[in-house]
């Protein structure tokens, strides 16, 4: 197994530090291939602008078409070039990051933002009366895994059903249905410490463990039923789920988990 594990902290010796070590010696002790992206160690820019495209950028800048145009014409910047090569070229890809106001580390969205360009992550496949483009299931990334790791300030409870920071489940559900099962990742449940604050290094052996054994079940561990787009659960092209499929008492983006 091809694994790219994309790291998002500024602390080398932070407990996300510590996880992403875990995983590259775990998976290349099991034989695995192992490539790092460790977003602020590369001092990755985050911001798009029109440097990004080269001259297929447009005077006033148009982000999603330039980027196309860029990507079809080979004129993206190394960077970016060399981030959707690892993307291709892995099997599985592991996010590494802390929530951080109830989302991803700026660093972590702005590589999304410059490295899912339209005609790569999205833009892509038929578009008609009948098929919504290929996305959400299908897609350029179609056939490749994705898990999020996670650490978490708070307490477990406050991310809990009831909880008054909402599920964890939906605040994950952006990044793990909106960014990546969108270009067709198959996301596996996420791995989340909470707690993490008041982690001591008791508290760090039982994680660690944990997290070592996820790992070694990536190929085999049952990714998350999100509905694929153009498989008969939505109506075309208004991309309504349609009636009758809702499991009973399920609402929001529970909706669109099958199951």
């Amino acid at each position: 197994m091809k694994t790219l594990i994309v790291h998002a902290h500024p602390e080398p010796e932070s407990l996300n530090g510590s996880l992403k070590d875990l995983a590259v010696a775990t998976l290349e002790a099991a034989g695995h291939e192992v490539r790092v992206s460790d977003l602020y160690a590369m001092n990755w820019k985050a911001a798009v602008d029109a440097a990004d495209y080269g001259p297929d950028a447009s005077s006033p800048l148009k982000v999603v078409l330039d980027s196309g145009r860029a990507f079809d014409a080979g004129t993206l910047t190394p960077d970016v070039l060399a981030e959707q090569e690892k993307l291709l070229w892995a099997d599985t890809i592991v996010f590494q990051f802390p929530l951080w106001w109830y989302t991803m580390p700026a660093i972590l969205k702005g590589w999304v933002d410059r490295v899912f360009t339209y005609r790569f992550a999205y833009g892509v496949g038929e578009h008609s009366a009948t098929k919504y483009g290929e996305r959400f299931g299908e897609g350029t990334l179609a056939g490749k895994r994705a898990l999020l790791s996670v650490t978490v300030g708070g307490p477990e409870s406050h991310y809990a059903a009831r909880g008054i920071n909402g599920p964890i489940d939906d605040l994950l559900f952006p990044i793990q249905h909106g960014i990546l099962h969108y270009p067709g990742l198959d996301v596996l449940p996420p791995f989340v410490l909470y707690g993490t604050d008041r982690m001591t290094e008791e508290d760090y052996g039982p994680a660690a463990e944990a997290w070592e054994q996820r790992l070694l079940t990536l190929e085999s561990t049952e990714p998350i039923a999100f509905r694929r787009q153009n498989f008969g659960d939505y109506e075309i092209p208004s991309l309504l789920l349609r009636e009758g499929l809702e499991p009973a008492g399920r609402q929001g983006f529970g909706l669109h988990v099958r199951g």
